[in-house]
């Protein structure tokens, strides 16, 4: 039987613009434009170090406030569907306690223990200053 053989292929520069050209994908079209193997040729640049880091520092922070507003809208929307629960069950309750305290109801539920509704309408006690 053979044997698997593989073939390696000599690495020039010339085959790798020529893979990059060939459409290479986005990538390979960023490095053409950048270049970036020319600043590091002599070893890395110090000097740019601080600006770096400070891009770094801001490119964290705001993706933490995305984050962070991203959750509190979460959090006020899940709130709001809390008071809008609140507030069905508060206007289903108002209604059946101004239902149970209507008169024609009270006198209903009260006609079990025996009480009823009086005939007779009130009247008003007046009394003077004077004689008490």
């Amino acid at each position: 039987m053979s044997e698997n053989k593989f073939k390696i292929r000599p690495s020039s520069s010339k085959s790798r613009e020529a893979t990059a050209g060939n459409g290479g994908g986005l990538f390979a079209v960023l490095e053409r434009r950048i270049r970036l193997e020319s600043y590091f040729e002599e070893g890395f640049p110090v000097q740019y170090l601080p600006k770096i880091l400070f891009v770094l520092a801001l490119g964290i922070l705001y993706i933490s406030n995305t984050h962070y507003a991203e959750k509190t809208v979460r959090g006020i929307n899940a709130i709001q569907a809390e008071v809008e629960d609140l507030r069905a069950d508060y206007t289903t309750l108002k209604a059946d306690l101004m239902f149970s305290s209507k008169q024609s109801e009270v006198a209903r539920k009260v006609n079990d223990y025996g009480l009823q509704e009086s005939l007779t309408p009130p009247y008003k006690i007046v009394v003077q200053k004077g004689e008490y």
